[in-house]
C-alpha cells in the first residue's frame, strides 16, 4: 500500500487511511477486527478515530466506543507499534440525550460540543488514551474549530500534550482556511507545534456556489495546501456516503446538500462513463481518482462499516488512470453554472 509524507515531519503514512468511526457500534467486534487485521496485513498503517465516535447510532451508544474497540484490538494483537494512530477531541457531546430529544434541530449537536479549552483537551486526551490502552497517540486533532476559546489557549495546551509525550503531532479538522493561517502564525510566533494534518471533507464533486465549505475543501483551501507542503490533507467522506453508485443517496442524503447542481450532474456522468470503461463502480473510480492526485498529494480516508465494504474499496488501488482519463475528469462540469 503506497505511502505519502506527513507534512515535513519525515513520517510516511498510508495513502489509504482506515477510518474506525463505526467500529464498536454499527460494526461489531468481529467485523471490526477483520477489517483492522486485513488492513494491516495489506501494509496499511494509518488508523483514524475520535473520542465522540460514535454516539449517533442511538442508545446505548454515547461516544468512546470506537476508541474502546481499538483498545481491545490493540491488546488482543499487540500491534500498536505497527500503526500510526490518530484520534480527536473537542466534539465530544456533553449531553447526548439533549441532542436526541431534538432530532430535527441540525445545530443541536454543535451546541453540545465539549470545545477546545485547555483543561478540556487535556482531560479528553487522557480519557482517549485510557480507552485506547496506550500511552500516546501519533496524531491528535482538534475535531471542530472552537471560536469560543482563544486559539492561544488551545495551541498552548496542545504544545503541552506534545511535550508530555501524549501525542507526537497535532492536526485540525473542519476549519476555514483563514483560521488555519491564524493558527500557523500563532504557532510560529510562540514556538508551539503547528498542525501537520488537516482533515476535511474532499471528493471528486466540487461544492456548489454558496455552499458552506467550513468542513469541505474548496479551491482556496487547495491553493493553500499547494503553497504549504508542511501540511497534509486527510480527505474524509471521499465517496460521499456512496453517492456515486446510489441514486437514492444522490437525491436524498444530506451530504449532497453542498454539491447538487449542473456541475455535480456533469461530474456524476463522466464518473459513470469512465467506470464503465474500466468495469468498476463509480465509488471505486472516484477513490482511484483521489489516489492519483499529486497537486497536492494527500491521504484518502475510507470508513467502511462491514468487511464487504472494506473489500469493495480495494480495487481502487489497482485502477491506473491515464492522463486522458484524468483530463476528462478534470474538464467535466466546466462552463456550467454550478
Amino acid at each position: 500500500m503506497k505511502t505519502v509524507p506527513l507534512g515535513q515531519t519525515g513520517e510516511q503514512v498510508s495513502q489509504f487511511a482506515l477510518g474506525c468511526m463505526l467500529m464498536g457500534t454499527l460494526a461489531d467486534d468481529e467485523s471490526s477486527y477483520a477489517m483492522l487485521d486485513r488492513y494491516l496485513d495489506a501494509g496499511g498503517t494509518f488508523l483514524d478515530t475520535a473520542n465522540c465516535y460514535a454516539w449517533w447510532p442511538g442508545p446505548p451508544f454515547r461516544g468512546g466506543e470506537s476508541e474502546s474497540l481499538l483498545g481491545r484490538w490493540l491488546h488482543r494483537t499487540g500491534r500498536r507499534d505497527e500503526v500510526f494512530l490518530a484520534t480527536k477531541g473537542s466534539a465530544w457531546i456533553r449531553d447526548v440525550d439533549a441532542v436526541r430529544d431534538n432530532p430535527h434541530d441540525p445545530a443541536a449537536a454543535s451546541r453540545q460540543y465539549e470545545g477546545a479549552g485547555a483543561q478540556t483537551l487535556r482531560q479528553a486526551l487522557d480519557d482517549s488514551l485510557r480507552r485506547l490502552g496506550t500511552d500516546h497517540v501519533d496524531l491528535y486533532y482538534v475535531h471542530v474549530d472552537d471560536r469560543n476559546t482563544p486559539l492561544e489557549e488551545t495551541l498552548e495546551a496542545l504544545a503541552g500534550l506534545v511535550a508530555a509525550g501524549k501525542t507526537r503531532y497535532v492536526g485540525w479538522s473542519n476549519i476555514r482556511t483563514w483560521r488555519l493561517e491564524r493558527i500557523r502564525q500563532l504557532a510560529d510566533r510562540y514556538g508551539w507545534p503547528a498542525p501537520v494534518a488537516l482533515q476535511q471533507q474532499h471528493s471528486y464533486l466540487r461544492p456548489r456556489p454558496g455552499a458552506d465549505t467550513r468542513s469541505i475543501v474548496d479551491d482556496e483551501q487547495l491553493d493553500y495546501l499547494r503553497a504549504n507542503d508542511d501540511l497534509t490533507l486527510v480527505a474524509y467522506s471521499p465517496i460521499l456516503k456512496g453517492s456515486y453508485d446510489d441514486l437514492t443517496k444522490r437525491r436524498d442524503h444530506h451530504v449532497m446538500a453542498s454539491y447538487r447542481g449542473a456541475d455535480a450532474d456533469a461530474r456524476f456522468a463522466v464518473v459513470a462513463e469512465i467506470a464503465a470503461e474500466f468495469g468498476v463502480t463509480g465509488n471505486q473510480l472516484v477513490l482511484a481518482w483521489l489516489l492519483h492526485q499529486r497537486d497536492p498529494e494527500f491521504v484518502t480516508l475510507i470508513g467502511p462499516r462491514t468487511p464487504e465494504q472494506y473489500a469493495s474499496a480495494l480495487p481502487a488501488l489497482d485502477i491506473a488512470l491515464t492522463d486522458e482519463h484524468l483530463a476528462r475528469l478534470a474538464a467535466a462540469g466546466e462552463g456550467t453554472d454550478g
